[in-house]
């Protein structure tokens, strides 16, 4: 048996190769029941946007890795030759590894991204609920959450703001600390200027402004947000309401100036203001930034933080590699007691034969004897059977690589002829 994962993501394929191969949630249950054979004992499927990977535990791993690149070739109506250069193919502790890494987010397109473990784990439910997970899967996937889980409390791997929108809260928060009595204004409706008013709102930001040139569309956008509208020529008297301005319209000449704001500043009675200039060619006057207490960034200036940011977080993906890395050794030390749990049952059985044997010979010689006498050479008995399993039991557990756990195994079955007690459990070894 073995644990193998067949998968294709955005390291290795096109966005347009990826959605063929892409899975609805609602289609899940009939895949996995497709996916489910005799070479495919356990399987999770894992489809979104940037990947789709098909993890499965395999009585032959040659026959399930087969069976798995036909099933997602098929499934996605293009030919094997087609789609395999794109496959990437794990297994063993590289499987465990990778699966390890993709729930911590160090797989992603944006390191440190928290919605694929939730893809995952929903991934995960739609399998046990279907049945097509077991004691090694199951086993599998849990750690995998523990493992994210450590690397969030153990590194900061999300804490910095790796697109331009979140690098806009990330420095609202250090201009303003608590967002929570803050009005923002959007001026535009430019995609990046809303996703960055979003991620203010949902970080706590009291009201939303929105100004656009066509004033249908602010209303739109107000009403997503539970904000109000403003029409764009009236935009410049609500500014001594607003803390935070986000401004992307396209305009070929500063909508913004200097003495605007200085003005509003003094109505203000200078309480700070956070300016968010994501325009190309820009819509606010850069002397706005030698305003007191007025911050000003453009979109170099928040690339510039991104960029720190991304040089940290591979910092800090590099501490969330030791804690996969360790982990990976738990699992597999898991992993290989499983396969020599048979060996052990068969040990057990025949010391414990013998010592029934023996004691049934004995006993019966000692004349005499008192129940409290007999006792205690049973316990003797018993304290010989476990000491001479010791040894061996303990070089089984401790023996992580398959072919030395193999041949100890083969050592034991002749040194303790089991081969001649019971074929059963050997054949299953």
């Amino acid at each position: 048996m073995a644990i193998v994962l067949v998968g294709l993501s955005h390291k290795t394929a096109p966005v347009e190769l990826r959605e063929k191969v892409c899975m609805p949630d609602m289609a899940l249950p009939d895949q996995l029941a497709r996916l489910r054979s005799d070479s495919v004992a356990e399987c999770v499927i894992i489809s979104t946007c940037n990947r789709v990977e098909v993890l499965a535990h395999c009585p032959d791993p040659h026959q399930g890795i087969a069976g798995i690149k036909q099933y997602l070739a098929s499934g996605s109506g293009i030919s094997l030759s087609e789609v395999e250069p794109h496959f990437y193919i794990l297994d063993g502790n590289q499987a465990i590894q990778h699966v390890f890494r993709v729930a911590s987010s160090l797989d992603s397109m944006m390191v440190g991204e928290p919605q694929i473990l939730g893809q995952i784990k929903n991934a995960f439910a739609v399998a046990s609920k279907e049945g097509t997970t077991g004691v090694v899967l199951n086993r599998l996937m849990h750690k995998a959450f523990s493992v994210a889980k450590r690397v969030k409390t153990e590194t900061q791997i999300a804490r910095y703001a790796v697109s331009i929108s979140y690098a806009a809260v990330e420095l609202a928060r250090k201009i303003f600390d608590d967002l929570s009595e803050k009005s923002v204004m959007l001026i535009g409706a430019g995609e990046m200027s809303e996703l960055a008013a979003r991620h203010l709102m949902d970080n706590g930001a009291k009201t939303l402004l929105v100004t656009n040139r066509t004033y249908s569309r602010a209303v739109e956008l107000a009403e997503e947000f539970n904000g109000s509208a403003i029409r764009f020529e009236d935009f410049t008297e609500s500014l001594i309401r607003t803390d935070i301005i986000i401004s992307s319209t396209g305009s070929p000449k500063y909508i913004l100036g200097h003495q605007e704001v200085k003005e509003v500043l003094h109505v203000r009675r200078n309480k700070p203001m956070f300016l968010i200039d994501i325009a190309v060619p820009r819509d606010l006057d850069p002397a706005i930034d030698r305003l007191n207490n007025v911050y000003l960034y453009d979109i170099d200036d928040l690339q510039a933080v991104v960029d720190t940011n991304l040089q940290e977080r591979r910092k800090e993906a590099e501490k969330a590699d030791e804690i996969v890395l360790a982990e990976v050794g738990t699992f597999e030390k898991w992993l290989a007691s499983l396969d020599v749990t048979p060996m052990i049952v068969l040990l057990r059985e025949r010391l414990e034969e013998i010592r029934e044997e023996e004691l049934a010979r004995t006993l019966p010689r000692l004349n005499g004897v008192s129940k409290k006498e007999r006792k205690a050479v049973e316990a003797m008995a018993s304290a010989i059977v476990n000491k001479i399993l010791h040894g061996p039991l303990q070089a089984l557990k401790s023996e992580s690589r398959a072919e030395t756990r193999d041949q100890l195994i083969e050592i034991l079955m002749e040194v303790f002829q089991l081969e001649q007690t019971r074929k059963g459990p050997r054949e299953k070894l």
